[in-house]
């Protein structure tokens, strides 16, 4: 295993040679994540694909499986559904977020395994590091970076790489 990890540091996150601006959850950084509380979730998780819109991104290198977003993706975040905290499709009868956006937020976005394996209802759901609005407006619970910074670390992040919250 590397020990190549992303760390997440007062609103910044620290990668290999980089300290690069960040926002986190409207609530702050929790160790009690709940869904719907607008935090962060403090810990360390492994990482999941690289989902990215063909249509508005050139990926560079990539050493992690890659996802393609369509119009009909989303992620589930009603833990009344199997699917909870999961990527599904739509039309769904269950709440879910789009991952097919039209304010670019989600035209790069990782997937932080947070409550992952086993999926807990009600822990939170659709932890997301993705791309930060101009002005680095607090998430929902998600961690946000440039689309700049972000296109500069993807070639260095690999399937070992786990993201620290701190």
């Amino acid at each position: 295993m590397t020990n190549m990890n992303i760390k997440i540091k007062k609103h910044f996150l620290l990668y290999k040679r980089y300290k690069l601006k960040c926002s986190v959850g409207k609530s702050g950084i929790t160790n009690y994540k709940k869904e719907g509380d607008l935090a962060t979730p403090r810990g360390i998780f492994k990482i999941g694909p690289l989902y990215y819109r063909k249509d508005r991104i050139k990926l560079p290198k990539c050493k992690i499986p890659k996802k393609i977003i369509k119009k009909n993706m989303g992620w589930c975040d009603d833990s009344r559904s199997n699917k909870y905290n999961k990527q599904i499709k739509f039309p769904f009868k269950y709440n879910a977020e789009k991952l097919y956006r039209n304010d670019h937020i989600y035209d790069l976005l990782i997937n932080i395994k947070y409550n992952f394996k086993p999926v807990i209802k009600k822990k939170g759901s659709a932890i997301f590091l993705h791309l930060a609005s101009k002005k680095y407006k607090p998430t929902n619970g998600c961690v946000a970076i440039s689309n700049k910074d972000f296109l500069k670390i993807i070639p260095l992040i690999d399937k070992n790489t786990k993201i620290s919250i701190k």
